[in-house]
C-alpha cells in the first residue's frame, strides 16, 4: 500500500462530486461507510489513506460505494 502524500487534496472535492452531487450527501455517506471500514476493517479497494474516512472518500471516487436519496 502507497501512502498518501497529498494530505486533504486526496481524493479531490472535485472528483468526488461528480460520484455525489452534494457535499451534504458526500459527508453524510462517507461518515456511514466509515463507520463501517472502522467496525469491520473491510475495505473495497487497496487505499492510500490510513484512517476510515480517507479509505471512505477513496472508495466513493473509485465508485465502489452508491447511495441514492428519496425526494420529498
Amino acid at each position: 500500500m502507497s501512502k498518501n502524500e497529498e494530505g486533504l487534496r486526496y481524493p479531490s472535492i472535485d472528483d468526488l462530486l461528480e460520484t455525489i452531487d452534494s457535499k451534504y450527501k458526500l459527508a453524510y455517506t462517507s461518515a456511514i461507510r466509515a463507520k463501517i471500514i472502522k467496525e469491520k476493517e473491510d475495505y473495497m479497494i487497496e487505499a492510500k489513506c490510513s484512517k476510515p474516512v480517507g479509505i471512505a472518500l477513496e472508495e466513493i471516487a473509485a465508485r465502489k460505494i452508491t447511495i441514492s436519496f428519496e425526494k420529498k
